[in-house]
């Protein structure tokens, strides 16, 4: 593990109504690390934290796992930006290549920026210029607004992003949670809904997150987080009858002692794994489930099903109910390994037409049980590219911006006292046909940078590949 110094020098100024959550933290509050911890009590200005800024907790990943080899990273990091800047013609031309990368893993670097484009998050930010501004400023609805904050600590209390009560990183999963249940007052607010909207804010800034969250609600997961739990429930029983054909064992098994699949699978389903598996495979698991949908989480759920209780040899410890459920809430590491969990995912026979049809068969058997479904949800979209057929964007939904951008002052030139430098940079600038007059502050290194315009992948573009654009947002 490395030493990383707390602190990343960044303040944020906030609306108003954001201060609701942080009434009751002091006034002079700062919203850098460093002043998160010490609200939270430490004066300790070093935390060991992993590679994905877990401080601890059984999310926590080993310093001694391996990482993808640099070069291997490095051509991945090149492949993706060029994919991100001609998305429409990958995705039209070339989508099981996409899919391909996904199942591979998204590089790091660039995973935030990805799983926007791929759950269509982007074109519906683009789209609606302003909105989560305006969503921002309101106050909200106190009965959601005092769930919400309570809700608030409970979400990764291990990585350093929300390990601070008031910290920045709560204070943007309140405003992201607070503006869904303005933006679909109809449905509110899920308890379930906090780990996703977390899970997006460690990867991008909470415009991003907001809209990735509406994708998910709206597209991935309809009906998931609304009363009543039917469309989770309705899920549960596709689940039961699919595992039949995966694992029969497995499926006997739970049928004898009725164990109801609402009770092992909705924090799986609702929370998409995040609080379930070991971070690596929680990341891989998005990647492709943002690119494929929900198909992926019913893959996730019957392998975990088939290797817990698909043998004679695993089912000697589960002699009854309780003991059943216990050995679910506890899935062995080995099971839940990045590398196995991965392959075992692609590898499963399951289709959207499985589903599908699995899905119109449960159906009937609702109605003709329980009568007519009470949540009206929107049809489900199956991936990435099924999202982006039903809304087709155009080429300026998907024009990149940079991650940040600082202006360069107007006397930038007259405070550099040496007059060769002042006009060497002049010339520089001249030179650089695509030169907007403003300032990258991460600037890639300079062989970086020759290497990948030698790529061509990033020529007539200012887009850089940032060495600040991390695995975590900070």
């Amino acid at each position: 593990m490395a030493n990383v110094q707390v602190g990343n020098g960044v303040h944020r100024k906030h609306a108003k109504n954001q201060r609701s959550p942080e009434e009751s933290v002091t006034e002079h509050e700062s919203t850098s690390m460093g002043s998160d911890y010490e609200l939270n009590g430490s004066t300790n200005t070093e935390v060991q934290t992993d590679k994905y800024g877990f401080i601890g907790g059984a999310q926590q990943t080993p310093g001694e796992i391996d990482d993808v080899p640099p070069d291997v990273l490095r051509q991945r990091e090149v492949k993706w930006l060029e994919m991100l800047n001609s998305w429409d013609k990958w995705m039209a031309k070339k989508h099981k290549k996409v899919k391909l990368r996904c199942q591979k893993g998204i590089p790091p670097s660039l995973r935030g920026r990805a799983w926007l484009y791929l759950s269509g998050g982007k074109v519906k930010k683009e789209q609606n210029q302003g909105k989560f501004q305006e969503l921002d400023n309101q106050p909200g609805d106190p009965k959601w607004l005092e769930v919400i904050e309570k809700d608030l600590h409970r979400q990764f209390p291990f990585h350093e992003m929300f390990v601070a009560r008031g910290g920045h990183g709560q204070q943007d999963l309140f405003r992201v949670l607070k503006a869904y249940t303005l933006h679909r007052p109809e449905e509110g607010y899920c308890q379930a809904q906090a780990p996703i909207a977390a899970v997006l804010l460690m990867h991008m800034p909470a415009e991003d997150a907001f809209w990735g969250l509406v994708q998910i609600c709206e597209k991935y997961l309809p009906g998931y987080y609304s009363a009543g739990l039917e469309a989770i429930q309705l899920d549960g029983e596709i689940l039961f009858a699919l595992l039949k054909r995966v694992s029969p064992m497995a499926h006997r098994h739970l049928k004898k002692y009725k164990i109801d699949p609402i009770l092992y699978m909705t924090e799986w389903f609702m929370c998409a794994f995040s609080r379930t598996l070991p971070w690596a495979s929680v990341l891989r698991v998005w990647d492709m489930f943002f690119c494929e949908g929900v198909k992926i989480i019913f893959r996730v759920g019957l392998v975990l099903l088939k290797c817990m209780l698909g043998s004679p040899e695993k089912l000697k410890a589960c002699q009854g109910l309780y003991e059943t459920m216990e050995h679910l809430r506890s899935v062995e590491p080995r099971y839940m390994q990045e590398a196995f969990l991965v392959q075992e995912v692609i590898d499963l026979p399951l289709s959207e037409r499985d589903i599908e049809k699995e899905h119109l068969s449960q159906l009937r058997r609702w109605k003709e049980a329980r009568g007519e479904l009470h949540c009206k949800s929107p049809p489900r979209m199956h991936g990435a590219k099924a999202i982006m057929a039903a809304e087709p964007p155009s080429r300026q939904d998907l024009q990149q911006n940079p991650t940040i951008i600082v202006e360069a002052s107007q006397g930038h030139d007259s405070n550099i006292e040496n007059g060769k430098r002042a006009k060497k940079s002049k010339t520089e600038k001249n030179k650089d046909p695509n030169s907007s007059g403003l300032l990258n502050p991460y600037p890639l290194a300079t062989d970086q940078s020759q290497g990948l315009l030698k790529e061509g992948t990033l020529q007539g573009s200012n887009q850089s590949l940032s060495s600040a654009e991390h695995d975590t947002y900070l």
